[in-house]
C-alpha cells in the first residue's frame, strides 16, 4: 500500500483524546508540528510514571530546588545528594533495577526545576483537540511520519494489562525522535551551537557556572531564523545540560531496561 507523506500523532486513553495530522509538509510546518507533539508527550509522561515513582514527592523536591537561583539549582541537580533523595521516591527494591528509575526521576526533576527558571517547552503549545479520525478504535498512542527517507512508526496499543510505565516509555521515545528531527526541519545550526559549548568536555562542578554563562550569553538569532529562535534556545539548553551530565529529556532506554527487568 502506498502511504502518502505525512506526520501524524494520536492518543486515545481514558479522558485523554487528542489527534492531528500534517499534510502540508513544508519544513517549517513540520518543525512546528513536531514541537507541538513534543510539548504534548512531555506534559503527559509524569502522569504515566505514578505507578513506578512518587511523582508528587519529586514535584515537592522540585519546588524546594526552584527557590534557588538558576546556577545553584543546576549545581544541586548534578550533586550526588540528589540521587540519595530520589532513591526512596522510586518504587523498586532491587538496587540495579532501581538505578534505571532514579535516572528517569532525576530527569523529571530537572525538567520541573528548570521549567520555573527558563523556557523548556516550545512556543507552539500542546495538541489539545481531536482533528483527525483515530486510526484505531482501541486505546492507543500513535506517532507516524513519512517524509522523503524519514519513515517512523511509534505505537502502543493499550489494554488493562499494559504497564503505565510502558506508555511513558513510548512517549519518551517519541520525544527523543522529535529532539533529533526538529532542529533539522527548523533550520537550526546545531553544529554552531555545539561548537559554542565545544571548550567543555567532561565538566567538573567548578565549571558548571561557566557552561551556564555560555548558555546565558548565546544569541539564538545567530543559529536560527526569527521563527525558530526560541527552539534554538531550547536546543542550546539541552546541549549545555549534556556537557554538565544532565538531561532535559526523559530517557526511554532507562524505562525500557526497567521494564525488561520486571516483566
Amino acid at each position: 500500500m502506498n502511504v502518502e507523506d505525512h506526520v501524524m500523532f494520536t492518543a486515545k486513553h481514558g479522558k485523554w483524546k487528542v489527534g492531528d495530522r500534517l499534510l502540508n509538509l513544508e519544513d517549517e510546518n513540520i518543525a512546528h508540528f513536531l514541537a507541538s507533539v513534543a510539548n504534548t508527550v512531555n506534559l503527559k509522561i509524569p502522569e504515566y510514571l505514578t505507578g513506578v515513582m512518587n511523582v508528587a514527592g519529586i514535584l515537592n523536591l522540585a519546588e524546594d530546588l526552584s527557590k534557588r537561583d538558576f546556577m545553584d539549582a543546576v549545581i544541586a541537580l548534578k550533586s550526588p545528594g540528589i540521587s540519595r533523595k530520589l532513591a526512596p521516591l522510586v518504587f523498586e527494591e532491587d538496587k540495579k533495577v532501581r538505578k534505571h528509575l532514579v535516572d528517569v526521576a532525576r530527569t523529571l526533576l530537572v525538567r520541573e526545576v528548570l521549567s520555573k527558571k527558563v523556557e523548556i517547552e516550545y512556543p507552539e503549545g500542546p495538541v489539545t483537540e481531536v482533528r483527525v479520525v483515530f486510526p484505531f478504535p482501541e486505546n492507543h498512542v500513535n506517532f507516524t511520519a513519512k517524509h522523503g527517507r524519514w519513515i517512523v512508526v511509534k505505537r502502543i496499543m493499550i489494554d488493562e494489562k499494559t504497564p503505565m510505565a510502558d506508555i511513558a516509555r513510548l512517549l519518551a521515545s517519541i520525544n527523543e525522535t522529535i529532539t533529533l528531527k526538529l532542529p533539522l526541519y527548523a533550520g537550526i545550526d546545531v553544529r554552531g551551537i555545539e561548537a559554542w559549548f565545544g571548550e567543555f568536555k567532561k565538566v567538573k562542578k567548578a565549571e558548571i557556572p561557566l557552561v551556564l554563562e555560555k548558555y546565558n550569553h548565546l544569541t539564538p538569532s545567530n543559529y536560527a531564523g526569527r521563527e525558530f529562535e526560541k527552539h534554538a534556545r531550547i536546543y542550546a539548553l539541552r546541549k549545555a545540560l549534556e556537557r554538565i551530565g544532565l538531561s532535559l529529556d526523559i530517557p526511554a532506554k532507562a524505562l525500557e531496561k526497567y521494564l525488561e527487568k520486571v516483566r
